[in-house]
């Protein structure tokens, strides 16, 4: 028997019949609330797997405690005198409990997974630029382009000539301790952003996600 899932119009858990007693139970639980026997990977996102609020402020020790919880409940050798279906679904919470934890445990991967939940368009194949009706414009500022395609060509001075040229090593130095220090300020300006929209109302949040893919895109 297959679990049958009640689908609403939000994002919310819903109802979902387990596959061997026929128990309802919420949709987000890998284990059966009535015969605690694993249930096929549920189809919710990663902040719900491990029962923590869609927030980009998150209590990392309780992750931690959560993803070693589940693991040990899903190790094979729990399932080894199980059916083929309850060992197949053990493999396959597994994998979304691994994904899961390694996206939310990572500040930026957290970042990225839920500006992707609430629309935003994050990643390589976006490769920071604007896109819609309207030519593809870049969203990275001119002014940082301009100092990476600088860096890069010193960069390349380096590689195909003389490596040990001490004006040139020392003008890489110098832009690697300035990108350094820019990506420390854009941390800070990134975290800043999380308390807005964990905590600020709907237009807060709006503007503090247009601020983050601004600043991972600068970050990137």
């Amino acid at each position: 028997m297959s679990p049958l899932k009640v689908l609403n119009s939000d994002s919310t858990a819903v109802p979902v019949v387990c596959w061997s007693c026929a128990v309802a139970h919420n949709e987000s639980t890998l284990f059966c609330t009535a015969c605690s026997k694993v249930q096929p990977p549920p189809g919710v996102d990663y902040f719900q797997v491990f029962n923590l609020p869609r927030h980009l402020q998150i209590d990392l020790a309780s992750l931690e405690q959560e993803f070693h919880k589940l693991s040990r409940k899903l190790h094979p050798d729990r399932f080894a005198r199980a059916t083929e279906a309850e060992r197949e679904f053990s493999l396959a919470d597994t994998a979304l409990i691994n994904d899961a934890y390694r996206t939310l445990r990572d500040p930026v991967r957290r970042t990225e997974y839920l500006l992707k939940l609430e629309g935003e368009e994050i990643g390589e194949e976006h490769a920071g630029h604007n896109t819609g009706n309207a030519e593809r414009t870049s969203r990275v500022p001119a002014d940082l382009l301009e100092e990476v395609f600088e860096l890069n060509m010193q960069l390349d001075e380096l590689r195909e000539g003389d490596q040990k040229d001490p004006a040139l090593l020392s003008e890489v130095g110098a832009a690697g301790e300035k990108f350094s220090g820019m990506l420390n300020e854009l941390d800070g300006n990134l975290q800043h952003q999380w308390a807005l929209w964990d905590d600020g109302d709907a237009a807060t949040r709006t503007a503090a996600q247009k601020q983050m893919v601004a600043l991972l895109d600068r970050r990137r």
